[in-house]
């Protein structure tokens, strides 16, 4: 638990840094990325990116939250599981709280568009949600553990692309937004007794 605590907070402190060397001018690299990847905003691949932001985006923690009260609801006679059913829950709303501190970056979007650019908040949604998956799939189906972070890995990637796609958030927003979650997440799993994962009791 030490080491994946320890491992949170270097983490924590590579998205601040991240953060504040990016918020006040994009460096070269978000730039050519930018004008590559976001130059069709308007066209066929905005569009694509559009529709996958509809879906990989807020909606989806806020659905992975109902679905893990409702389980939880349903096994109030397994204690055990209920408690961590809910602990996943609580990990899944901070590490989806990362968004918020957006105002202390105070940076801009690539092009006008409203809100605060880092960290980027459709690819934080994915990421908590991916992050929960991993950590509750740890617990109850480990022989699925590389299976459900492949799928979350790509999740996330696609939901960054997306958003690199529409031209509304820089490649830093995106790594910062992944960076960050992880942070929290290891974080708060540690706290919340989430990580390591062990054998549920009945």
């Amino acid at each position: 638990m030490r080491r994946l605590a320890t491992l949170g907070v270097v983490l924590l402190g590579l998205f601040l840094v991240l953060g504040k060397l990016v918020s006040d001018a994009p460096p070269g690299v978000d730039v050519a990325v930018a004008d590559t990847l976001g130059a069709d905003w308007q066209g066929t691949a905005g569009r694509v990116a559009y529709v996958g932001s509809l879906v990989l985006g807020p909606v989806l923690p806020v659905a992975a939250a109902l679905g893990l009260v409702v389980a939880a609801l349903l096994t109030r006679r397994r204690p055990a599981l209920m408690g961590l059913l809910l602990r996943c829950v609580l990990l899944l709303a901070v590490c989806r709280a990362v968004s918020l501190v957006k105002p202390l970056f105070d940076r801009a979007r690539p092009r006008d568009y409203p809100e605060l650019s880092f960290p980027s908040g459709h690819v934080v949604s994915v990421a908590s949600v991916g992050f929960t998956a991993v950590v509750l799939c740890a617990w109850l189906a480990r022989h699925r553990l590389r299976a459900v972070v492949a799928v979350s890995s790509l999740a996330v990637a696609l939901a960054a692309l997306c958003r690199i796609l529409l031209d509304v958030h820089w490649l830093t927003d995106v790594v910062g937004a992944t960076v960050g979650v992880t942070a929290v997440g290891l974080l708060t799993g540690a706290a919340l007794r989430l990580l390591p994962a062990r054998t549920l009791d009945p």
